[in-house]
């Protein structure tokens, strides 16, 4: 009997300490690790957010960037921070889904060191070209990149653009010469003056190119149109339907180790902030689809995407450069 009574007080304590917890939560500043440098998507969509979070929250958002390793060396910072809630990680699917497969060592098991928050937004990525490329869509670059063998070039500055332009190789059955580079403002500059013929992109770096007509879209690389190129076919209607769910998300993840009282309320926030309209509007115009989560939901996207990468890189061959 005593037993009995004693282990009902400890979880209506624990359920008041949880409770307390997720109330009292955020009681000091909190640090928002960005994995990459400052100017691409994670960063534009980061400080959007952030201003609405510290009226929120009442406290101040510290947005650190730490790109290297493609996103791998803030995300294993992360991986690694204390699990209070007060170090969390700004999530894409490079360094979560993909370069734990092409990388020896990145710092972080993604299924065992991190833990999800929300989604931000998810959104298929697009492939474009220099307007000197004799292809107006992807039916176009197959063709003519069987005609010329090696001779196409694709861009990517992460793992996740890389890994797109390989299964893209795979669904069309060509051969395209792969050219790394560090970051997605040197790949958009070598596209825009004619040094590569292709990339696939986050819409955020190429929409405003292809508006005024320095570039053009070929296709883009999912089973639904976005919002800021309606006219542009999908990968699916132009018959490649391995890109069906070839989708680019952002979210937030915390250590794995982060009480769930702690991950419900930055779920909460994060979701506030992401469902209002001002916010929703300026994700949008940059190309991209509002689209918060529960961690739950967030979580078996990572794990499905996990496997889905593992596979394509098995298939590819594909190594770290």
């Amino acid at each position: 009997m005593q037993s009995a009574v004693k282990t009902l007080l400890w979880f209506l304590c624990a359920g008041v300490a949880s409770a307390n917890a997720q109330e009292t939560f955020p009681n000091r500043p909190i640090r928002w690790i960005v994995p990459s440098p400052p100017g691409g998507g994670t960063d534009a969509v980061s400080r959007i957010m952030a201003p609405r979070l510290i009226e929120l929250w009442k406290q101040q958002i510290v947005i650190d960037n730490r790109g290297g390793v493609q996103g791998s060396l803030g995300t294993a910072l992360a991986a690694k921070s204390a699990p209070d809630g007060y170090t969390i990680v700004f999530a894409y699917s490079g360094p979560v889904a993909v370069n734990p497969h092409i990388y020896r060592e990145v710092g972080y098991d993604t299924v065992k060191d991190l833990a999800a928050i929300t989604r931000y937004t998810q959104q298929p990525m697009i492939m474009t070209a220099h307007p000197s490329l004799p292809a107006n869509s992807l039916k176009d670059l197959a063709a003519y990149a069987k005609q010329n063998p090696g001779k196409v070039t694709f861009a990517s500055s992460a793992s996740l653009q890389h890994l797109g332009g390989e299964l893209f190789k795979l669904a069309a059955g060509v051969n395209m010469t792969h050219v790394p580079y560090k970051g997605a403002g040197p790949a958009v500059l070598d596209l825009l003056g004619g040094n590569i013929h292709t990339m696939i992109s986050n819409p955020t770096s190429v929409v405003p190119h292809i508006k005024t007509g320095k570039l053009k879209p070929l296709g883009v690389m999912g089973g639904t149109r976005i919002e800021a190129l309606r006219d542009v076919q999908t990968a699916a209607e132009a018959g490649f339907p391995e890109f069906t769910n070839v989708i680019e998300w952002y979210g937030m993840l915390a250590p794995a180790a982060t009480p769930r009282p702690i991950i419900n309320a930055l779920n909460a926030g994060l979701v506030r902030v992401l469902n209002m309209p001002e916010v929703q509007e300026r994700i949008r115009a940059l190309g991209m689809t509002p689209s918060p989560s529960t961690p739950e939901e967030f979580d078996k996207q990572i794990r499905a995407d996990y496997a889905l990468w593992g596979g394509v890189v098995k298939r590819a061959g594909v190594k770290a450069e």
